[in-house]
């Protein structure tokens, strides 16, 4: 999957990696996706109640070994 950024979060404990994907979305346009990599547990429901919180769709969320990955699209 492409992406029109990435934001690097890994050893960010809640509310950064939210916070960081804030001000990322805020510079894109409308449909581009972002990408997020994390290694708070949290992040998975932090990432899902954004979404529904902001309007932005939660286009992926996945794990691979101790990150977590979660894509955006900018509403």
């Amino acid at each position: 999957m492409e992406f029109d950024r990435e934001v690097d979060a890994r050893g960010l404990n809640c509310p950064l990696p939210i916070l960081r994907a804030k001000k990322a979305l805020a510079g894109m346009e409308s449909g581009q996706l972002l990408r997020v990599v994390a290694t708070d547990t949290g992040s998975l429901r932090d990432f899902q109640a954004f979404a529904k919180q902001t309007g932005n769709e939660l286009v992926e969320q996945r794990t691979e070994g101790e990150e977590f990955v979660h894509v955006l699209r900018r509403r």
